[in-house]
């Protein structure tokens, strides 16, 4: 059961990599970036600072959750850095990594609650 678990999770990861990385090379970002540095005023749309905030307080919300299950601080600064640089590729890994190191037999608790 638990290497079936484990393949399901392997196989999202990949396919949501790989969507990620059509997407970027579909759509392609950098027009954006470079059209926001030759124009700040452009980068103030209410709905784009907004969507900013919105992402980066969830961010926050999972390290805080990351920050009380990590024993060391350093484990804590390591995730708070990739969560806000890579976002919700970062989460993922942690989770799948969390679900990867629990026993077969163990309990939601197991994963939402801190390491004892």
């Amino acid at each position: 059961m638990k290497l079936r678990v484990g393949l399901l999770a392997v196989f999202a990861l990949v396919c949501l990599i790989g969507v990620s990385i059509w997407a970027t090379g579909h759509v392609s970002i950098s027009p954006v970036i470079d059209d926001l540095l030759t124009h700040p005023d452009r980068g103030n749309n209410p709905w784009f600072v907004a969507t900013l905030f919105d992402a980066y307080f969830g961010f926050l919300w999972f390290w805080a959750w990351v920050a009380y299950r990590e024993p060391t601080w350093l484990r804590r600064i390591v995730w708070l850095l990739l969560i806000l640089t890579l976002g919700n590729m970062a989460m993922a890994g942690y989770v799948l990594i969390e679900l990867a190191r629990l026993p077969s037999d163990a309990s939601p608790e197991s994963l939402l609650l801190r390491r004892g």
